[in-house]
């Protein structure tokens, strides 16, 4: 071997990025020498409170798997502030727990920066495998995910070479289950209703729409083997083919009931249907016009009830808006007598909170929701949003429940929230932060699409099954904890 040759670049990287690491160990304390950063917060309950949003931030920003150790002595130390808190410890006990949890966060970051730049390939393949549904693959993702956090945790031991030079190998791994996941779980579900529908005689019941389900699925097949990283594209085929695969049953058992009955019968039962929508929608019944016209009679209904909706809306942000120009006013006029005026803010917050907690208790029935008061926050437990299992799909039935979500929101105004996604124990812990993940996602954008709240002023936090209320022994233990979680945090304006 020539001993003058020049070192590849691969190793001159490997080398920099060494440097950096040990100078930038050798510049923070250790744990046990750090110097927390210094939290200055006069109120326990709103220190705590903003600990806990940082520890969600942190996990929303994936810190638990970027740097697994310091994230967990973060959250160790926040858990314990906040059990000081309830038991209602001195201040200078819970204010020491949270400047550790917030020093500890800053070294998550820290180590989580120099994670995302060494891994940064095998990160982008493994949230690929993720989005695509990797988790739901049980062992094999299970394994992979162990893998990756022996890697976080090797950068967080200094251990930049067993990192860099195991990456290669698990981003393939990572790959491999995305292209797995899109086959087993979206079209594996395709092959599995259209056999289902073969065996129960959809060919002969339903041929054309049976032909145009394999024709779909067919052509999903076929790119996702020629084009596995044309997500889009891909994602698109094989939705189109899941659909119309999930369509056979409905559209076998509807030629069924048809084919049993006249023509006149027919008729009738369309009539009926037409006219159940119309009176739900408070339109003229128009039963003695043609079938094309009571649907066009429907859809200007709808039409009207949509704009109707729109200008409600922009209504409701007008008063927001003059709303909050009289604050302005309440301020400047509150400047001009300061003596008491932080006792008298905190009783009328407090006064207003009660109030409107009162009237979000009437909103739901016992058996929709639990609301209650956790401090300064108002935290709506909805204990009747049901989700198919497995799935994170938000069904037609949770619409009433979310819209009473909706309007519990606002009546808080622009108040920040957090929406928490918890499961019970079966399946992997994985899977479950992820599903929950996804189920809390899904809330959270049900809330923006119908304009509740601007998306800064919400985040969704999977939590799997770490935070549970019961026993998960039981049937009914599981049930409780498989929960979403709504927090709203009322905006609180500083004194001038």
């Amino acid at each position: 071997m020539n001993k003058n040759k020049t070192p590849s670049i691969g190793y001159l990287i490997m080398m920099i990025v060494s440097l950096f690491l040990i100078t930038a160990c050798a510049s923070t304390p250790s744990s046990s020498e750090a110097v927390p950063t210094m939290v200055s917060a006069e109120n326990p309950v709103e220190m705590v409170n903003q600990l806990g949003g940082h520890i969600a931030d942190a996990r929303k920003n994936q810190l638990n798997v970027l740097s697994p150790t310091w994230y967990a002595k973060a959250e160790s130390s926040y858990l314990k502030a906040k059990n000081d808190l309830e038991k209602g410890k001195e201040l200078s006990d819970v204010q020491k727990y949270v400047n550790t949890a917030e020093t500890q966060l800053q070294k998550a970051e820290e180590m989580a920066k120099i994670s995302r730049t060494t891994l940064s390939e095998l990160i982008e393949a493994r949230n690929k495998a993720r989005v695509a549904g990797a988790t739901d693959l049980g062992k094999d993702y299970v394994t992979a995910e162990k893998r990756f956090l022996g890697l976080t945790q090797a950068i967080e031991n200094n251990d930049l070479r067993y990192a860099q030079n195991n990456q290669k190998k698990l981003s393939d791994a990572f790959r491999q289950l995305e292209i797995r996941a899109i086959k087993e779980k979206t079209i594996g579900e395709v092959h599995t209703l259209i056999d289902q529908a073969k065996k129960e005689g959809a060919k002969k019941i339903t041929p054309e729409s049976f032909a145009l389900a394999q024709e779909k699925l067919k052509e999903a097949d076929e790119f996702i083997s020629e084009n596995p990283y044309d997500k889009d594209t891909m994602k698109k085929k094989a939705d189109e083919a899941l659909l119309m695969a999930k369509r056979l049953h409905p559209l076998m058992d509807q030629s069924r009931k048809i084919k049993s009955m006249d023509p006149e019968q027919i008729a009738l039962w369309m009539e009926d249907t037409l006219y159940k929508t119309t009176r739900k929608l408070s339109a003229p019944d128009m039963r003695d016009q043609n079938f094309e016209v009571q649907v066009e009679n429907i859809l200007g209904t709808i039409e009207t009830l949509q704009s109707d909706h729109d200008f409600m809306i922009k209504k409701v942000n007008s008063q927001q808006e003059q709303m909050e120009v009289l604050n302005q006013r309440i301020a400047l006029l509150d400047k001009q007598t300061r003596r008491g005026k932080a006792e008298k803010d905190r009783l009328a917050a407090e006064k207003q909170f009660n109030q409107r907690y009162n009237e979000v208790q009437a909103f739901f029935d016992s058996d929709e929701a639990e609301v209650y008061k956790q401090e300064n926050q108002l935290v709506i437990r909805l204990k009747a949003i049901k989700f198919p299992v497995g799935q994170s799909i938000l069904m037609p039935g949770t619409y009433t429940l979310m819209s009473k979500v909706q309007r519990a929101i606002r009546i808080f105004g622009e108040p920040q929230v957090v929406v928490e996604g918890h499961t019970d124990s079966t399946g992997s812990d994985e899977v479950n932060e992820h599903l929950s993940q996804q189920r809390a996602q899904a809330v959270m954008e049900y809330l923006i699409a119908n304009k509740t709240l601007p998306s800064e002023k919400i985040i969704a936090v999977g939590y799997g099954s770490v935070r549970p209320l019961a026993s998960n022994a039981t049937p009914q233990g599981r049930a409780i904890n498989r929960r979403i979680d709504v927090i709203i945090t009322p905006t609180v304006k500083p004194a001038p």
